[in-house]
């Protein structure tokens, strides 16, 4: 249930509420408090922007506390400045220290990007951890055995080839490229009826990779890990996949490498400017 509440003593009437709800609940008139229309709190998002929006404190929803939230403020936010030099030195980590991340870190972690935008506030994503190195370790012991098979019995599609190389490297060299010798495996789903799957996938994957660097951990999106679950399928049920969820792992744990510097990308970015007043078609 909605549960829109506002309280009598807290509530300036601003009409901040009624104005920045997404779906225009929200009404508000005059000196009356504001309130939600019984048949249209179908229609809410649960976007929380009116909880968030209020600066007296005033609305509860949900049943929530604002006196729970995190106060915002300009002195809150990472300055332009460090926020860059996060961005230009993030790195993809391929090599990692033998040893867990702490289970305390990696749910915090966790908790903060269930914050992350998805289309239409869907919210249906699924965060597959395996934050046990031995489990891990199991799990790289089949997956590798899957694929050398696979690839034996010519069963690995053609447009899944790249991954011949990560076998060939470990039944040739013992190299472990496909998991790169990271402990832990954080792989985001999303079903197929969301509106935005793909991209809430990309966002919120995102969202933990620069969190994670900024708790001093390395991270890299692991498109080899996917290509071997979609060249062997059934590889799937192991990491508890539905079959038909759009997804993509991510690798994180203790790097065992320190970047001195960040690189030299600033003509790589193409801009355009297209006329929009030109005529359609």
């Amino acid at each position: 249930m909605l549960r829109f509440s506002v309280r009598d003593d807290r509530c300036s009437r601003c009409g901040l509420c009624a104005a920045d709800c997404p779906s225009r609940i929200i009404e508000q008139r005059g000196e009356e408090l504001p309130v939600v229309a019984a048949e249209n709190e179908g229609n809410c998002l649960e976007c929380q922007h009116c909880l968030a929006i209020c600066p007296t404190a005033a609305i509860s929803v949900f049943g929530l506390n604002p006196a729970d939230s995190l106060p915002v403020s300009a002195d809150a936010w990472p300055r332009l400045e460090q926020m860059t030099h996060l961005l230009r030195g993030r790195r993809s980590v391929r090599r990692y220290q033998d040893r867990d991340v702490d289970p305390e870190l990696i749910a915090g972690l966790l908790a903060t990007v269930a914050h992350a935008p998805t289309g239409v506030n869907n919210r249906s994503l699924t965060f597959t951890l395996i934050d046990d190195r031995g489990k891990l370790a199991r799990l790289r012991e089949k997956v590798m055995a899957a694929l050398v098979e696979a690839s034996r019995t010519g069963r690995i599609p053609q447009r899944y080839a790249y991954i011949e190389g990560a076998i060939a490297a470990h039944v040739e060299h013992g190299a472990d490229v496909l998991f790169r010798g990271a402990p832990h495996v954080l792989i985001v789903s999303a079903p197929p009826h969301s509106p935005c799957a793909t991209e809430d996938v990309a966002i919120a994957l995102s969202y933990f990779e620069l969190l994670a660097q900024s708790a001093g951990l390395g991270t890299v999106w692991c498109g080899l890990l996917k290509l071997a679950l979609e060249s062997v399928p059934a590889l799937k049920s192991l990491v508890d996949l539905p079959p038909d969820h759009h997804y993509y792992p991510m690798l994180f744990g203790h790097p065992a490498v320190h970047f001195a510097r960040t690189v030299q990308r600033d003509g790589a970015a193409r801009v355009k400017r297209p006329a929009v007043d030109a005529p359609a078609g």
